[in-house]
Order: C-alpha cells, then structure tokens, then sequence
C-alpha cells in the first residue's frame, strides 16, 4: 500500500494537472473598421477548428474563453476581407482588430469564411434582418433619395400602411406595435413631407437592424416588432465629407478625429427646397423638413468611452396666409461605456426623446399643439462566463409626460378661449436576464426574462361611468354611445390612476444539421403599455399616443416561430423560410364615428379586441459576385375580433373576425444590384402586394333629399393590387484611389411603367350628373430622378 504521504502528493500533483489542463483564458477588444475607426456591430471573431467564438456587441466589442493553448484568430464581417491573427493563449489577453473592406488588397489578409458563416448558422436568434448601408444605397428609391424604411419593407414579413405613408407593418401588426429607436432614443414618427421621406439620413446611419419576432429581452415597450438604427461614430482616422445634391433636397456631413486623436465627431444635415420653386411659380402652399444628426465621442482610456449623440428633425407646411403645420422629433443619447474585465463590458444610458405637432390656424388667431415627451435611464451588462455561456442583464426607467392638445390663442382679439386637454404621465421600468448557452455542439438556446412595471401616474381628473362602463350599445338606435357620466375623481401628481405588471419570457433555440444548415424555433410574450391614437390607416402628423390605465389596458403579445436556414453554393446563396403565429390580446378599435382630434375621454370611442396573424416567408438571397440580391415572398393573415363585451352590443362586424387593416395575403419584393464594371452600378426592384383592405358602401338610402351611404362589413373589401418596379443606375466617373474627390452620378426611375396604385378610394355624388361614383387617389406615377453623391 502507498504511504498516505505519498498519496497526498500523488493526488495534488494529479489534480494540478486536471487543473493546469482545464485552465482556460479570455481573449477580448474591439473591432473597427481601418479605414475610420468605426467600430462594426455583428462581426465574427472565433478560433479556428473550435467551437468557439462570438459576435462583436453594437460597440464593436467581444470576448472569447477557451483553454490554453495555440490558436488562429479569425475575425470575419460581411463585406471585409477575414483576417487571421496568430496567438499563444496562456493568459487573460486583450486584442484589437481593424480590418478593410473586401476590395483592398492586403498581403496579411486570409480570406476564410466558412468559421464565420457557421457560427450565423449556429445562433438562436432569428427573425432579424440586418442591411448594410451599401446595399440600401444601391436601391432605388422614390425622389432618388435613399430611405432605410423603404428599404426593410422589401424583406419578408414587413409591408407598408400605404404608398407615400410613413410607418410599416410587421407580421400583421400595426405601425405603433413597432419601437424604433435611434441611438437607443424612441423616434415616434419615421417621417419627412408624410412619408415620402424617412428620418433616417443614410450618411449619418452606420447599422440597421430588424427584429420581427424573438425580440431580445433587452427590448420592451412593443408588441410587434423592433427597429434598431445606430448612428456612425464619426472617422477617427481623417476629416471627411459626404454629400449629395438631388432635385428637391440635398445633404451634408462632416466627420473627423477630435481631442488629440482620443475622440472622433459626426454632423449631418440634410434639407428640402422644393417649396422654393412652387413659391417662385406662385403657389401658395407649400411643404419641406430639415434635419440634424450630431454624434462624438471620447476615450477617457482603455476601459471606458463615452458617446453623446442627438437627432433633431422638422417637417413645416404652408397652406396659404390661413394655415400651418409643423411636426418634428428630438432626441439624445448621453453613454458610458465600462468594461470591468476581459468578460464584464457595461453600458450606461441618459436618454431624451420628444415629438409634437403644431398647428396653426392665422384666420382663426389660434394654435393646437400636441406632444410626447420621455426621460429614459438603461443600464445593461453583458457577462462572457465562457465559451459556451453569455449572461446579459440590465434595466430601465422610462418616465413619459403626455400632452394630448391645447389650444392657445394667438392673439388679443381671439375669440378662442384656451383649453387644454388633460396631461398625463406614466412610469414604464423593466429588468431584464437574458443567457446564450450553447448545450451541444449543434444545439443552442437563448433563455430570457423581462418583467416590466407600468405605472400610471395622477395630475389628471379621472371620469367615472354608471355601472363602469365608458362606452354602451344603444338598442333602440344600434349604435354605441357615450356611458353615463357620474362623476369623476381628481389624482393628485403624487397619486397612481393604475398599475400593471407582467413577466415577459423569451426562448430560441437553433439545432445545427451541419454546418450549412440548422433548424430554429423561437417564442416570446411581450408587452405594449401606451397605444397610438388613430382611425387612419398609417401613421400622420395628428395621431396621439396615450398611456394605459383605467379603461385602456396593456397590448399582451404572445409570438411562435420556427424556420430553417441554409447556405450553399460555398455561401454564395442562402436560403430561410420561416412560419409564424402571433396573437395580441386588448387590441383596441374604434366604433363607427369615433370623433379622436381634441377627445379628453378616448374611452367613450373605443372597443377591446384581439388580434391574431400567421404566415410562411421565403428569403432567397445571393450574396456574393457582380450581381447580388435577394427574393422575398410572404403569404400571411392578419384579423382582428372586437366583440361588445360589457358595452353590450355586437361589437365590430358581429363579434366576429374580419381583415386587419395591414392585412397583405401576398407579398412579394425582388430586388437585384449588378456590378457591369468599375464605373457602371444597376439596381432594380420588383413588387406585387395584394391590396390592402378597406370599406365600401353597398348601398344608400334617401333622407330629406339627402343620399346617405350604407357601409358594408369593416374591411370586407379591398383595394386593388399593388404593383411596380424601379430601376436605377450608378455612374462614377473616376474611381481614382489616390484623389480625395470622389463623386457618383445616381439616375433612377421609381414605378417605371407609370402604374397608378391606389392609395385610397373614396364615394360620393357627381355634382352635375348626380350619379354616385368612386374615386381613386394615387400618390405617385411614374418618378424619375437624378442626383449627385460626393466625398472628400
């Protein structure tokens, strides 16, 4: 027998070998692009002929975990060329990357792609779409300008409300179920001159990401859909310029490396003058926006950064000497980023966001103005625990201050007395746990966790109904009416109207057939706690978000989904397909002849439904060679049911289900760029949508003279199809790499076989003929364009 002695030492020298074999080390930094120092969000960085990796966070930061040992570090980015690194892991170990685009020619590059691709494979996540900026700018677009709203609405499961309408519909929900942020900042109204402009100015914009189900459990607030969109950083290598001249607007941006190197900033402006030419021709109305994108940041050193960024954005209209309009939003972002060790990275956010609409009556000597204002305060932390684990958790507050309308007379001899609706305010804080882990070499699963609080806060007189009852049926008329008003209670702001509380769980998994394709399954229960205020079909100027309370309860989304993904043809192709079914539950709608401009009590023209949408999406894509595109087809189903529920009644249609107004059964987008040569760049898409659905009369009667329209069922009908294509052509005439100056002529043609789609159709009686007769109004025919894009 071995001395005990002897044995001790034997086993402390076994167990120092189990231990020294196991030991394992983190390897972590930033990617950034070499050319201006932008750090790139989604690029894979992994070890090669191992299992592990990960992808850089929205800051361009990673960390791996592994055992000892001698690797090659692979770090790969769509559009990049791949670049190996040689490394001698034996400690905790921190490496930065930048890396080129694809085109530049580097003797250190190793082109290797397949890791990379695998790893896209491998994730649980899905039901995003992620664009570059490049491809979105190689789309035509109506006016020639480039338009991120436009662009995701050619992706499967995502259409828009209507032509020339600025929100858009995801997987049957409707514009306000979709947060958009930028730069982590709420932006409520995506639109310039009614839509036929987005926010979003390309030369300001670095990342665009979609998520359509799945939604990270980081994100609440929404029950459809989110809308990521970050801004540049700003070239931290040189001073830039970008611009374009186009026919009715132009833009300017000016980037450059600020604080000795330590920092870099980003101003864009952009602005329309369109109104300039229809005043000089004698028009009195007249339409344009401006906007301004402002962005810099700061090392303070090698484990923390702060960024402050801002938008500020305005549209202004001019109908005559009588009446104005404006609308615009601001928001800005205050960050710091911490990273506590090679596998703890922390961000912190101070966030504002505002948008209001004035309107300005001068033959009346009076305004109305409408606003939403909200201080946001998030705190998010990721923990690289190892190879196969991420733990992400964080939290925040939302503070909301919601001012319906008011009325000011503008001026002493008005006859309009002031008013102003009734302010309201609300809490909205969530915390949140989210963890990746990967269970098997082909299986892996994200588990999440959010619970939000909603808090609505007092400052306000709340109405009291007979019975409680806001809204009844009217038998003897057959029409809903206001409830009996029996008083009311007054809140004081230190008082809460309501509350609400809900957990919201996230799961998806991926299982990996090989190592081009995998199955996917995701679920997720979301919550949405204030609601758009609109019977129109598309998001405009007017509409007014409200909070949650008393009458209005909490938008529940419960969202399943499962696909399969694959890449062949040595990645130059991949194929998804994914299916879906969502329900939301106290989706309101509203009865026939809501009155919602200037409604203190929008309880008195509401009804509590549901709403129910499913469907398959293919997306083909080609993404590498001179001609890359993608194919997306969507067949979908979106419906609502609005019973009476206590108000008595048969609610909407009966009680029961009818067409959702963002309804598209088919949906199909192709779009296609081919590289001819270095000079010459083409574009083009291909459209079909089924018309949307809409209300139609069926009949009329006589009353005193009068011919009144008897209206069929809610959304019975439909438009007719929707249907176009566009093409495009880039010309750059010296492709020069030693000058600074660079400039490209873009010539497109939006709708080119000048197809009139119906925006709408309205009834009515011909004055002279008497005869009644329908009229449809189309937004656009053909459109074509030019414009010219520098840099310097």
């Amino acid at each position: 027998m071995m001395h005990p002695k002897l044995l001790c030492v034997s086993l402390l020298l076994l167990l120092s070998v189990v231990v020294t074999a196991q030991e394992k080390f983190a390897i972590s930094g930033t990617v950034t692009d070499a050319s201006n120092g932008e750090t790139l969000f989604g690029a894979s960085v992994f070890l090669e002929g191992t299992t592990s990796g990960a992808i850089t966070n929205e800051y361009g930061f990673y960390s791996i975990t592994a055992e000892a040992g001698d690797y090659n570090l692979i770090v790969s980015y769509v559009g990049y060329a791949t670049v190996s690194k040689k490394i001698s892991l034996n400690s905790n170990q921190k490496i930065d990357f930048e890396i080129s685009e694809a085109s530049t020619e580097l003797d250190e590059v190793l082109v290797i792609a397949e890791e990379s691709e695998r790893l896209n494979i491998k994730s649980p996540q899905m039901s995003v779409s992620k664009l570059k900026l490049e491809t979105i700018k190689n789309m035509p677009v109506v006016l020639g300008e480039v338009d991120i709203i436009k662009s995701i609405q050619l992706l499967p499961g995502v259409t828009s409300g209507a032509e020339g309408s600025a929100g858009f519909n995801v997987r049957g929900g409707a514009a306000d179920q979709n947060l958009v942020l930028l730069d982590e900042a709420i932006i409520y109204n995506t639109s310039h001159l009614f839509g036929f402009f987005s926010v979003f100015n390309a030369d300001a914009i670095k990342d665009v990401k979609l998520y359509k189900g799945g939604i990270p459990a980081r994100f609440g607030g929404r029950v459809s859909s989110v809308l990521d969109v970050r801004q540049k950083d700003g070239n931290s290598k040189n001073f830039e310029l970008n611009g374009g001249i186009g026919l009715i607007s132009s833009r300017l941006s000016a980037e450059g490396p600020l604080f000795n190197d330590k920092g870099s900033f980003l101003v864009a402006g952009r602005g329309s003058y369109a109104h300039l030419f229809l005043q000089a021709s004698g028009e009195e109305n007249a339409a344009y926006f401006y906007d301004l994108n402002l962005k810099t940041n700061y090392n303070i050193d090698k484990n923390n950064k702060l960024y402050l960024s801002g938008y500020f954005g305005r549209d202004e209209f001019n109908f005559g000497a009588n009446f104005n309009s404006g609308y615009g939003n601001t928001s800005g972002n205050l960050r710091w980023n911490h990273i506590f060790s090679d596998r703890v990275f922390s961000n912190l956010s101070f966030i504002y966001s505002d948008y209001d609409y004035v309107l300005d009556f001068k033959s009346f000597d009076f305004d109305w103005i409408s606003e939403i204002t909200n201080y946001n305060i998030k705190y998010d932390l990721s923990y690289y625990q190892s190879d196969r684990l991420q733990l992400d958790f964080g939290l925040n507050a939302i503070y909301y201050d919601f001012n319906p309308g008011e009325i000011n007379p503008t001026s002493p001899n008005s006859s309009i007395n002031p008013l102003v609706l009734d302010q309201k305010r609300a809490f909205e804080n969530g915390l949140y746990a989210s963890a990746e882990y990967e269970v098997s070499d082909k299986l892996t699963a994200t588990i999440g966790l959010r619970y939000s609080y909603f808090i609505r806060n007092g400052g306000q007189p709340i109405t009291e109904y007979e019975n409680g009852l806001p809204i009844v049926y009217n038998e003897t008329l057959g029409v809903y009416e206001e409830g009996n008003a029996i008083g009311e209670t007054n809140y004081a702001k230190s008082e809460t109207i309501k509350t609400y509380g809900n957990l919201e769980p996230r799961l998806a998994l991926a299982y990996q057939l090989n190592e081009n394709s995998s199955i996917k399954a995701g679920y997720s229960h979301t919550a949405q706690y204030i609601h758009l205020l609109s019977n129109t079909l598309s998001v405009t100027p007017l509409d007014v978000w409200t909070p949650s309370g008393s009458f209005i309860k909490p938008q529940l989304s419960d969202q399943y989904a499962i696909g399969y993904f694959k890449n062949f043809k040595n990645k130059s192709y991949s194929l998804e397909i994914e299916t879906y079914y969502k329900t939301v539950a106290n989706r309101i709608d509203y009865v026939d002849g809501s009155d919602l401009i200037g409604q203190n009590t929008i309880e008195t023209e509401i009804l509590n439904g549901e709403l129910r949408a499913y469907g398959l999406e293919f997306l083909f894509r080609k993404a590498k060679g001179d001609f890359t595109g993608w194919l997306a087809y969507t067949i979908s189903k979106a419906e609502q049911r609005t019973p009476g529920g206590a108000a008595g009644g048969p609610g909407i249609n009966n009680g029961n289900w009818y067409y959702a107004p963002h309804d598209r059964t088919h949906d199909l987008s192709i779009t296609g760029s081919y590289k001819l040569n270095d000079k010459w760049n083409f574009g083009a898409n291909v459209i079909y949508q089924t018309g949307r659905p809409v209300t139609y009369p069926d009949g009329q009667y006589t009353y005193e003279g009068l011919n009144i329209a008897n209206f069929s069922d809610r959304n019975a009908s439909r438009l007719t199809d929707y249907h176009r294509i566009d093409v495009s052509a880039t010309y750059v005439p010296n492709r020069k790499p030693e000058k600074r100056w660079k400039g490209e002529w873009v010539f497109g043609i939006y709708n080119i076989y000048n197809r009139r789609n119906a925006a709408s159709i309205s009834f009515g009686q011909n004055r002279e003929t008497g005869a009644n007769e329908a009229t449809r109004t189309a937004i656009f025919g053909i459109v074509p364009s030019v414009s010219y894009n520098f840099k310097f």
